[in-house]
Order: structure tokens, then C-alpha cells, then sequence
């Protein structure tokens, strides 16, 4: 079905005039301070590749590492030259952020599609993290191949880009070969081989139907039919609740654990996003700061989805004067924007905490979800140990200065007179005992249970007491 004969008032607002004023102070602080903050209408979130290799934050070699000496061949000037920027926005006609890009021209050298002239939607930085640095793909050209054909076929880039990175990290420890891939050999960087996966993926064919099933699911079959360690692909295996890890490097950022694994959906950056905000900027020092970040933002942020708003007109261009507020994380200049044109919209007046509690019905009620489809419990919050710590000498000895500062004021183990493998286990005991105060923490601001079952009386507090849902939690008390 077709729409024609949109206006700004079709959808026939209580206050249009408020609408409009809300609508042109964006677009005046857009047109004023995207140029010197992220570079949106230019770039995209691709601006973000160089910000991430510069705090160790990049996905690389299946997040063994955070940066690599090659990363700024993908970095976000080596997009802009590439981007069309004189086309209408992919996302939404006349939108003043006008984030969305696109590649002319691109000419694939694989696949049904190789030797002809395509247009490509992005990359973004996700796409240009998952399937460039993260399998060791530091080729633009490669990045562009990919992302053109998961569009074609339908599949994630950002899946596709843990799968490929799990898949090669495999090769290398010698758990998959070539006569188990079908003939291809995953070498870190191989693009094409990589490319030839995702052919097979879309055909149904080879080694690329194994992979299509997803990280969880190969763990399982590289333990059944190869006797591979089950506790070491589990510690490399990039995905929670049958969900790949999107695309930042985890291991110095608690709270980004906590957000990336403490979620309904798997660990997907949408719900909280708190790398700079704890590892960079020092705003999350102690469990309970965590905690209540881990309770504000997957909420706020989940409010953008029951609206149908765009997020990135709220932190990705801030109020000059953003940093002198008393949050500046929650840039509440902008929250109050979006209620604004909620009121605005509807005729319904809400303030901030309102707005939370509306969220917090829909949160609790999908956690309760999946509760009944025999999930959504503190044993599968847990992330694989990668996104934790370095799980292997390699990864321990390449940041060791590092690692062994950390044992030493945090753990107070002299790490001078120890071996490596002896500083992986006292690390990683202390990682993962923090982990679990975290949950704790987590659980108690979010008034769950010890398990992360929601009580009965939060329900009954914020109005999800349904009986289906009261009877469902009361199994688990």
C-alpha cells in the first residue's frame, strides 16, 4: 500500500506549533554543530572507526585487540571521498541529519553481481568494524564488496562480521582446516574467501550453511564433530543469547559488559552505550553509578523504539553548552525535546520520570518473555571471557604493561615474579568475580531478583501487573 499527499500535519497533532518550533531547533542545532562534533551528514557513524583504533576500543581478529597499526585504511576519510553525498537520504526524505550514505558505481569483483555498476548503503561504522577490522580486513574496497551483498541477500553485517571473525579465529587455533571449510582457507584478511562464505550462505551451499547457523550453533557442532574445547570456544565465541556481539571492544568497559550482555535481545549496542562514558570519561567509578546507568539508558533508549524516533538527534549533536550540565551523558536539553513532541503529538502531558516508567512496562514485560520461553535468567546475562579479558597469551603480553598495572592496584598481586599463564588466572578470577558484583548490582537498581527475575511487586509498582505475567515470575521466587 502507497501514501501519498503527506503533510506536517497528517498524523493531526495537539500543537502543531510546538511541533515546528521543537522541529526547527534541532534542525538549527544540526546545521550549527554537526561539522565540529561528529561529521553525521558527511560521514556517518562511520566517523567513529579512528576515535575507536585510538582508545583501543576497535574489533580486531575476533576482539582480541582494540586497535591495529593498519586501521586508519578504514577510517573515516577514506569514506567521505567515497560517499555520494548529492542523493536524497536513504532513511528519511528531507531529514536534516541526513546521516545515510551511499557508494555509486562500485563495480563487485565476486559473486552475480561481479563486473556491474552498484550503489551501496553505507558502510556505517558497524559494517566497516564488523567485516573490516574485526576478521582483519583492512581493504575498503573488500568492505564495500561485503556490505553491498549482505544487503542483496538479506543477512547482518553485523553478524556476518563476528561469524567470519569466530570462523578465522578458528582456522588459526586449528580447530577448522581446509578440508572442513570445503577448501576455504580463513587466514586473517582473506576477503575473499569471506565473500566466498556469504555466496554460499545465500545459495544454502558448503562451508557457508555451517556458518550461516551463527556462532552458538558452530560452538556446538566445532565440540561434537571436531572435539574441539568447549570451554575455549565458548570464552572466543562473540555472542549471547544466540546474538553476535556488535561491533566495540569490551574488555576495559564493565559497564559496556553489563550493556552488551545484560540485555533482552543479546549483546547489541542499542539499549545502553557506556564505553566513553565509564573507560573514558570516568562518570561510572563505583557498582552502584553502573547500576544506575544500566537502569536509565536501555530504558531511555527503548523509549525511541515505542515512538518511533531517531536516537542520534539526542547525543550525536549536543547543546554547545552539554558538558556544564549536571548529566551531561543524558544531554537533557535534548530529553526534554523529546517530550516536547510527545506532549506536543498526543495532548498528553508526561515528564522524564514518566517517560522512564513507560519504558520500564515494555522492558519488564519482554524480560518476563522471555522468562516463559525458558530464558531470561542471571546464567544467561553472562558474556563469553573475550569481552571480559584477554583469554590467551597472545592477547595478555600484547597490552601487558597494562594488565600486569591492574593486577597490581587492583588485584594486588605482584605480577613480577609470575608467569603469563599464571597472571590470565588471577585476571580473569577478579574479572569475573566483578562481573558478578555488577549483576548483583544491576539486579537490585532494576528491582529483579538475585536469578534477574523481575519481582512481583516491581510489576505491580509500574503497572505490568498482568495475571499471566504475576503467575509466570511467582514460579521462579
Amino acid at each position: 500500500m502507497k501514501f501519498s499527499g503527506l503533510k506536517g500535519d497528517s498524523n493531526h497533532p495537539a500543537d502543531l506549533k510546538t511541533v515546528q518550533e521543537t522541529g526547527l531547533r534541532l534542525h538549527r542545532e544540526i546545521l550549527a554543530l554537526d561539522d565540529e562534533q561528529c561529521r553525521m551528514r558527511r560521514q556517518g557513524t562511520a566517523h567513529l572507526v579512528e576515535v575507536m583504533n585510538d582508545y583501543d576500543l576497535l574489533p580486531v581478529m575476533n576482539f582480541r585487540y582494540g586497535s591495529h597499526l593498519e586501521g586508519n585504511k578504514l577510517a573515516s576519510w577514506v569514506w567521505e571521498k567515497r560517499f555520494t553525498q548529492n542523493i536524497a537520504d536513504g532513511c528519511w526524505f528531507g531529514c536534516t541529519l541526513s546521516c545515510a550514505h551511499a557508494v555509486d558505481n562500485f563495480e563487485p569483483k565476486t559473486g552475480p553481481y561481479a563486473g556491474q555498476k552498484v550503489m551501496i548503503d553505507g558502510p556505517e561504522y558497524e559494517t566497516v568494524a564488523g567485516c573490516g577490522s574485526n576478521p582483519g580486513i583492512f581493504d575498503p574496497e573488500a568492505v564495500l564488496e561485503i556490505n553491498f551483498y549482505c544487503d542483496t541477500y538479506g543477512i547482518d553485517t553485523i553478524s556476518f562480521g563476528t561469524i567470519t571473525a569466530f570462523v578465522m579465529d578458528c582456522y588459526q587455533n586449528g580447530i577448522l582446516n581446509r578440508e572442513r571449510t570445503g577448501g576455504l582457507e580463513f587466514t586473517w584478511g582473506n576477503w575473499r574467501v569471506a565473500c566466498e562464505m556469504l555466496h554460499q550462505m545465500a545459495r544454502g551451499e558448503g562451508f557457508g550453511l555451517v556458518a550461516g547457523k551463527g556462532v552458538r550453533w558452530m560452538k556446538a557442532h566445532f565440540v561434537k564433530e571436531y572435539g574441539a574445547d568447549a570451554g575455549f570456544l565458548d570464552d572466543i565465541g562473540m555472542e549471547g543469547k544466540g546474538l553476535e556481539q556488535s561491533e566495540y571492544q569490551s574488555k576495559e568497559s564493565l559497564a559496556q559488559q553489563g550493556g552488551y550482555y545484560m540485555t533482552n535481545k543479546g549483546p547489541q549496542h542499542d539499549e545502553a552505550w557506556l564505553i566513553f562514558m565509564d573507560m573514558v570519561n570516568n562518570r561510572l567509578p563505583t557498582f552502584e553509578a553502573k547500576a544506575e546507568a544500566l537502569h536509565y539508558f536501555p530504558l531511555f533508549r527503548t523509549w525511541f523504539g515505542l515512538q518511533g524516533l531517531c536516537k542520534l538527534p539526542w547525543n550525536d549533536i549536543e547543546p554547545a553548552d552539554n558538558a556544564q550540565q549536571a548529566e551531561p551523558n543524558k544531554v537533557p536539553e535534548h530529553v526534554q525535546n523529546y517530550l516536547d513532541l510527545y506532549t506536543a503529538i498526543t495532548g498528553e502531558s508526561i515528564d522524564k520520570a514518566e517517560m522512564i516508567r513507560q519504558s520500564e512496562r515494555v522492558y519488564n514485560f519482554q524480560r518476563v518473555f522471555n522468562l516463559r520461553l525458558g530464558h531470561g535468567k542471571r546464567i544467561d546475562d553472562h558474556p563469553p571471557y573475550r569481552a571480559m579479558g584477554p583469554v590467551t597469551v597472545e592477547e595478555y603480553e600484547s597490552r601487558a604493561e597494562r594488565y600486569d598495572k591492574q593486577l597490581k592496584e587492583r588485584v594486588g598481586v605482584d605480577p613480577a615474579a609470575r608467569s603469563t599463564e599464571e597472571k590470565l588466572v588471577i585476571l580473569r578470577k577478579f574479572r569475573l568475580d566483578q562481573y558478578e558484583q555488577l549483576l548483583d548490582a544491576v539486579y537490585g537498581r532494576r528491582s529483579w531478583t538475585p536469578d534477574g527475575v523481575p519481582t512481583p511487586e516491581h510489576l505491580v509498582a509500574i503497572g505490568m501487573d498482568l495475571p499471566e505475567v504475576l503467575a509466570l515470575v511467582s514460579k521462579y521466587l
